[in-house]
């Protein structure tokens, strides 16, 4: 009995350990955002706490600073990924179930098909799709990092519809017994299923399309327009950056992740068998 006391109490102090050792760069980030102006960052033996005080301001100037509106970009960012993440689950979810559960002649060729589209590097398609939304006006709007969503990805696709092959057709043959067509068995019965697959798409196309630099970069170009990741690179690469800005700001971008996952969480557990008997 004192063994396993020992060896539980051995666990508890090295996952603690653990633990500290992650959080140590947000640590360091934190005591950095509260530096007062001109107080030295690199420091030997490191300095975790201010001299003179706390500077909390430094949040406040982070988001409303002219020449690098955080603020604004912050809203492009939550638009452009808002548009992502309605257009991936309206596209990806309809195509799953189709694949899934309908029979047409060529299905699995068809699948075959767009899985090896996976393979297909987007750098390769940078510079077509770039031509293509100049040539119709989008250059210099949200529209051409938002619209491509509404017409699927077939990661997405392959991980729906392998979860849609899990839930039991009695479901779905007691529905249409009662009337409901394939749209109204989609809607009513395999969609309310598939919340933890879908809680899954929109953390990936969340945390994606947050961190997005390179599409942001291509077709935006206006201050007013950019997003977080532009924000972000732009403080990093000047000569001198304020440091105590930049560590701010990193810590007001990691909000909206952190509370996706906090708020996700109890979607991404649980078998998918049993949320489909369950229904």
């Amino acid at each position: 009995m004192l063994r396993r006391v020992g060896f539980i109490g051995l666990a508890y102090v090295l996952l603690l350990v653990l633990s500290l050792m992650i959080l140590l760069p947000l640590g360091w980030m934190v005591t950095v955002a509260l530096k007062p102006d001109g107080e030295p960052v690199f420091t030997l033996p490191p300095q975790w706490f201010p001299t003179e005080h706390w500077e909390w301001a430094n949040f406040g100037r982070a988001l409303l600073d002219p020449a690098r509106p955080f603020l604004r970009y912050t809203i492009n960012t939550l638009i452009i990924v808002g548009g992502e993440v309605v257009g991936t689950l309206f596209s990806c979810s309809l195509v799953a179930y189709a694949f899934a559960r309908l029979r047409f002649r060529g299905r699995d060729f068809l699948f075959s098909v767009l899985i090896i589209t996976m393979l297909i590097p987007w750098q390769v398609l940078m510079i077509p799709q770039f031509l293509m939304f100049f040539k119709i006006g989008w250059y210099g709007t949200f529209l051409p990092l938002i619209v491509p969503a509404f017409f699927g990805n077939a990661f997405f696709v392959f991980l729906i519809r392998q979860y849609m092959r899990t839930i039991p057709r009695e479901l779905e043959l007691a529905a249409r017994v009662d009337g409901c067509n394939y749209f109204q068995v989609f809607w009513h019965i395999v969609l309310p299923l598939c919340k933890p697959v879908l809680a899954v798409c929109v953390v990936f196309v969340f945390l994606g399309g947050w961190n997005d630099l390179l599409g942001p970069l291509i077709y935006l170009d206006s201050n007013q327009k950019f997003t977080v990741a532009i924000g972000m690179a732009n403080m990093v690469t000047r000569a001198e950056p304020n440091l105590n800005l930049l560590m701010a700001a990193n810590l007001i971008m990691m909000i909206p992740a952190v509370l996706l996952y906090f708020f996700a969480q109890e979607k991404l557990i649980g078998g998918i068998a049993s949320v489909g008997l369950k229904g």
